[in-house]
């Protein structure tokens, strides 16, 4: 029985290490990244040159807080887009290029004409967690 207890405490030692890991940050979520083909800090600039910040408050984008559309905080923890899709980067470059073909009464505009654009877009809002 004595020679389990210190193979019990290792393993026990080895599976809180194991959940510390995982939980860096606060959450599971910030230990992998969401992989769109796109460049967040080009992202980041589309969207303060797109002026999106005049309808939602977008941390991380100068004087991005408008109250039309909802707040993008924590975007890679939603699990929809706009309430209607999955929330992939797939789908989030569609609604980024054409919201209408998503939901059609949306007052969102189609944003870019690029599938980069698109992105590059979606690789910054990927990294609000």
């Amino acid at each position: 029985m004595r020679a389990l207890r210190p193979g019990l405490l290792a393993a026990m030692a080895l599976l809180g290490l194991v959940t510390m890991t995982a939980c860096v940050g606060g959450t599971s979520a910030s230990v992998y990244a969401i992989t769109t083909g796109g460049n967040a800090d080009a992202g980041r600039q589309l969207i303060a040159q797109l002026r999106c910040g005049a309808c939602h408050v977008i941390p991380g984008v100068r004087n991005a807080n408008g109250m039309v559309g909802p707040p993008l905080m924590w975007f890679s923890r939603r699990t929809m887009i706009a309430g209607e899709i999955p929330n992939t980067p797939q789908n989030l470059e569609r609604w980024v290029m054409a919201p209408k073909s998503v939901e059609p009464g949306t007052a969102m505009p189609a944003l870019v004409a690029t599938r980069q654009q698109a992105r590059d877009i979606a690789a910054y809002l990927y990294t609000l967690r």
